[in-house]
């Protein structure tokens, strides 16, 4: 019998979202990859087999192993799309929004981001870090095991860079694997207010070249590092965050895009030609730019909680983009400010319940689509033989139960490069 460090049997149902070509589109959506009374083998941090209990428990000896006890295993959750990162809160933005304020307006007012913004450049690295570690751990006992977070929150190059560093101690000393992504192009620094192309200019002359540099020289040199801007109106033009994107890419920073939240200023298709890993958001995006993406390689990042924190009746026309062949992921969108909700699980009821998704669809969604929209679909976000070793036992003996139930949290163990975290309390 072949030694491994964890094997895990007597799985009601084993989600495995197998999907060794990329990520899934249209029928395969609705194939979770499902093993019945299945077991997985853990060696190091990766997944050693996969199959029946049976023929794993014949085939394997373990240093520890864990009786499902007739519950789901699935993949960790991963979300590929917050801004985690910040200081102090938006509370009282949340009441004037219930009073009629919108987004934009409060925005223009100089609530918002900017002022997000003055508490993050108040702050220091090890605050940033002490405010953010507790929402990660929600985030964790929630089940999502990798997270994609944003810059943005500083808009001038020393606070855009202690963003980054703070994101680098997080991943250092939490179980989350974290993914960064650069937005100085987040809104127009009150520096350079009615000067957005000269804030342009400072981002391309000096912040990109700076955030690369740190990148280089940071632990996550070799890993993922994206650079991404806020395609709308009061925020970026389409010719203006093609001036960021592409400057970007022309230092190695691989482009994401939020377009098309409020206003479809032809960012989808930008994303599109400039190959961007994801498009976000696309509240509003036409069918044409629809089925134009369905034929890209750029996931489209649909953020239900936004919506629903907003209290919109208005959603992403999710079921649309899946029916059009996009390849289509959940996140978060995890903020102060416009979704301050750290729970996968609550993104897949949302969708499902308003955006017409089904169960199967929105967890393929929130795992092996959701991996691929950060660039990491190879070795993540599904539980085949070879892949990081990140598991979830999830207290039900339907899967499906992640979606039906609400409020509450059905997550048991989360497993992070085959190892135990913690137990939720």
């Amino acid at each position: 019998m072949e030694q491994v460090d964890l094997l895990i049997f007597n799985i009601s149902q084993l989600i495995t979202g197998a999907s060794p070509t990329g990520p899934k589109r249209g029928a395969a959506m609705r194939d979770v990859g499902l093993i019945e009374n299945g077991a997985v083998a853990l060696k190091g941090e990766h997944i050693v087999a996969i199959g029946r209990s049976k023929e794993l428990v014949a085939a394997y000896t373990a240093n520890q192993v864990i009786d499902a006890a007739g519950q789901v295993v699935c993949p960790g959750f991963v979300d590929p799309h917050t801004h985690v990162v910040y200081a102090g809160d938006r509370v009282g933005e949340f009441e004037l929004r219930i009073k009629g304020a919108s987004y934009m307006e409060i925005m223009s007012a100089g609530g918002g981001i900017i002022s997000t913004m003055r508490a993050v450049r108040a702050a220091s690295v090890e605050q940033l870090v002490a405010e953010t570690r507790p929402r990660l751990d929600a985030m964790l006992q929630l089940g999502t095991t990798t997270v994609e977070v944003k810059t943005g929150y500083g808009l001038d190059t020393t606070s855009e860079l202690k963003m980054l560093q703070a994101i680098e101690e997080l991943d250092r000393t939490h179980p989350i694997e974290l993914v960064p992504t650069f937005l100085a192009a987040h809104a127009i620094s009150p520096e350079y207010r009615d000067r957005a192309d000269d804030y342009i200019n400072f981002i391309i002359e000096e912040m990109l070249p700076q955030a690369a540099e740190w990148h280089q020289n940071s632990t996550f040199a070799g890993r993922p590092f994206f650079n991404d801007v806020f395609c709308e109106q009061n925020a970026f033009s389409l010719a203006q965050s093609r001036r960021v994107l592409e400057a970007g890419l022309a230092l190695g920073l691989p482009p994401k895009i939020h377009a098309d939240e409020f206003t479809p200023l032809g960012g989808v298709d930008l994303a599109i030609e400039l190959n961007a890993v994801s498009a976000d958001h696309l509240d509003v995006t036409p069918p044409s730019a629809q089925e134009r993406l369905a034929q890209s390689n750029t996931v489209g990042v649909v953020l239900p909680a936004v919506n629903f924190n907003l209290g919109s009746s208005h959603f992403a026309p999710a079921r649309s983009l899946l029916d059009s062949g996009v390849a289509l992921a959940l996140a978060t969108d995890m903020n102060p400010g416009s979704s301050p909700c750290p729970a996968m699980p609550l993104v897949m009821a949302i969708a499902c319940r308003y955006q017409s998704l089904l169960p199967a669809e929105a967890l393929n969604a929130a795992t092996i689509n959701a991996a691929h929209a950060l660039g990491l679909g190879h070795r993540l976000g599904s539980i085949e033989v070879g892949k990081q070793a990140d598991l979830l036992i999830i207290d039900a003996s339907d899967y499906r139960h992640l979606a039906y139930q609400f409020g509450g949290n059905l997550v048991k163990t989360v497993i992070k490069r085959g190892r135990l975290c913690p137990e939720k309390h």
